[in-house]
C-alpha cells in the first residue's frame, strides 16, 4: 500500500510541478492572468529538483519505525490525511510530521516559480529532512546521526553546484517538521545523544529552515504554525466554520486537552489538573456564568493526534485554552485552540510568543492571549481561575474576535483551493513572505560587506 500511495504522489508531484511552473512563467507575461511580473517582483522562487530519494522515497518507509509511528494512514490527499468522515469537506486527520509533504504540494501552486536559478529571489528545497531523520532517531543508523543531510550536500555540490555557490546557500530554505531541537546534536557527542546535527554541520548554516518549533537562540530556523486539521477546500467552507466559530456558546470557563500531570513531581500540567478538580467541585454556575469550570479533554498515549472531534467541539464551548509546555515548549494545540476561537493562556515565553513572529504578531499578544508564568503558578498558588475570571467579559470578546483574526494567518488551506479563498493568506502564504524577506535582508547583508 505504501509503495501504490508513493508511486501515485510521485506521479502527481511531477506532473503539477511541471505544468504550475510553465503555467506560471507563460502567464507572468498575459495581462489577464491575475499574477503579473510586476507582483512576482522580488518573489520568484526556483524549486530545486531533487532525487526522489530525498522526499517521495522516504515515504516508503512509513511503517518501518515502529518505536515512532506507522503514518502511512496520514500521507492520503498530499498529506493532509484521510478526511474525518465521508462528508467532510474540510477536516482530516492530519499529522503534523506530514508538513514537508503538504508544503511541497503547495508550493506548486505558489503564483511566482521560475525556471530559471539565477532570476531566482529564493530557492526552495524539497527535502523531506524530518522524515529522512527518522532512520536516525528510531532506526539502524542513530549512531551515524551526524550524517544526516550531508546526502543532500553531496548532491547540491555535485549537481549544478552554480545554484549553490550563486550565494552559498543564502538564498536556499526548506521545510523540517519537528523541532529544531531534534536536529542541533554536537557533532562532537561521542557516542551520540538524542537528535541528529543537521542544524550543527557548517555546510547548511546559510540555508533558512522552517521549523515548527525554534530554538531559544535561533540560528539557521524560523517557527511555523503546527498543521492542525481544519483544511478547507474554498471561501464558503471557511466563512461557514467561522461562522460558527462566533457563534458558539462558551459554556466552559477554560479547556486543557493533552495528557501528562499526573506525577507527584510538581509541575505546571499536575497544577491545572489540581486546579480543575478542586474548582469543578467548589464553584458554580451562579456565581460564575459559566456551566462548567474547567475542562479537561484526556488526550494521554496519543489517543486525540488523529481525531480532532475529540478536542475540537470542548474547545468550541470553552473561552479559554491552556496551553502548558510539555517534553517541548510548543503545542499544536495553540493552533487548535486558535482555529476554535478559544483565547489561548499561556506558560512560558517560549510557546508562541518568541517563536511565530511572522504569523502572531509579537506586539499583539495581549490582544488574543493570555501570559501566566509557570513558577507562580506552580511555585507561589497563583491560582490560574482568579486570572481569568479577573478579566471582565467586554475585554474577553475584544480578544476572542482577535483570536478569530488569526484564523486564516494559522491554518494551512486545502491545495487546489478556489480563488476566493487564495486571497486570504494563510500559514503557508506568511511563511513564504517571511522567509522570501529573511533570504533579501540576509543577501542585502552580504552586499553591504
Amino acid at each position: 500500500m505504501a509503495y501504490l500511495t508513493h508511486f501515485i504522489l510521485l506521479l502527481l508531484i511531477n506532473l503539477a510541478s511541471s505544468q504550475q511552473i510553465s503555467n506560471t512563467e507563460s502567464s507572468s507575461s498575459t495581462t489577464t492572468n491575475p499574477t503579473t511580473t510586476e507582483d512576482c517582483n522580488n518573489r520568484w522562487i526556483y524549486i530545486r529538483n531533487l532525487p526522489s530519494r530525498f522526499n517521495l522515497d522516504l515515504l516508503t518507509n512509513c511503517s518501518e519505525y515502529p518505536i515512532f509511528d506507522d503514518f502511512c494512514p496520514y500521507l492520503a490527499n498530499h498529506g493532509l490525511g484521510q478526511k474525518t468522515h465521508t462528508k467532510s469537506r474540510s477536516w482530516y486527520r492530519t499529522d503534523p510530521l506530514l508538513l514537508e509533504l503538504i508544503f511541497h504540494r503547495r508550493i506548486l501552486e505558489y503564483p511566482c516559480l521560475t525556471n530559471d536559478p539565477n532570476v531566482a529571489n529564493a530557492v526552495f528545497l524539497p527535502y523531506y529532512g524530518a522524515i529522512d531523520s527518522l532512520k536516525y532517531l528510531y532506526g539502524p543508523d542513530v549512531n551515524s546521526s551526524f550524517q544526516h543531510g550531508m546526502g543532500l550536500f553531496d548532491f547540491l555540490q555535485s549537481d549544478e553546484p552554480g545554484i549553490w555557490n550563486r550565494h552559498m546557500g543564502h538564498d536556499h530554505f526548506l521545510v523540517m517538521s519537528r523541532p529544531a531541537w531534534d536536529f542541533c546534536q554536537p557533532l562532537d557527542n561521542d557516542p551520540p545523544i538524542w537528535g541528529t546535527s543537521f542544524l550543527e554541520l557548517p555546510e547548511f548554516y546559510n540555508v533558512t529552515v522552517l521549523v515548527p518549533e525554534g530554538r531559544a537562540w535561533p540560528w539557521q530556523e524560523h517557527a511555523v504554525p503546527y498543521p492542525t486539521s481544519f483544511h478547507p477546500p474554498n471561501l464558503a467552507c471557511f466563512e461557514a466554520w467561522i461562522q460558527r466559530v462566533r457563534r458558539s456558546r462558551r459554556v466552559s470557563l477554560m479547556l486543557f486537552a493533552g495528557g501528562g500531570g499526573i506525577g507527584a513531581s510538581p509541575n505546571i500540567r499536575r497544577s491545572i489538573r489540581t486546579e480543575c478538580e478542586n474548582a469543578n467541585t467548589s464553584m458554580t454556575k451562579d456565581n460564575t456564568g459559566y456551566s462548567q469550570i474547567c475542562h479537561i479533554v484526556d488526550c494521554s498515549n496519543g489517543i486525540c493526534e488523529h481525531d480532532p472531534i475529540r478536542y475540537m467541539r470542548p474547545m468550541l464551548q470553552a473561552t479559554f485554552c491552556l496551553q502548558p509546555p510539555g517534553d517541548t515548549p510548543t503545542r499544536r494545540s495553540t493552533f487548535d485552540a486558535i482555529t476554535a476561537g478559544c483565547i489561548p493562556v499561556f506558560f512560558e515565553e517560549m510557546s508562541a510568543r518568541s517563536q511565530y513572529r511572522w504569523h502572531l504578531p509579537e506586539e499583539k499578544y495581549p490582544e488574543f492571549s493570555v501570559f501566566i508564568p509557570k513558577e507562580e503558578v506552580v511555585f507561589k498558588g497563583l491560582k490560574i481561575l482568579d486570572v481569568l475570571m479577573g478579566i471582565p467579559r467586554s475585554e474577553v470578546r475584544k480578544m476572542r474576535e482577535s483570536v478569530i483574526e488569526l484564523i486564516p494567518r494559522v491554518m494551512y488551506r486545502r491545495h487546489g483551493s478556489s480563488l476566493g479563498l487564495r486571497t486570504k493568506k494563510d500559514a503557508f502564504d506568511t511563511a513564504i513572505d517571511g522567509a522570501l524577506q529573511t533570504i533579501k535582508d540576509k543577501l542585502n547583508d552580504l552586499s553591504e560587506q
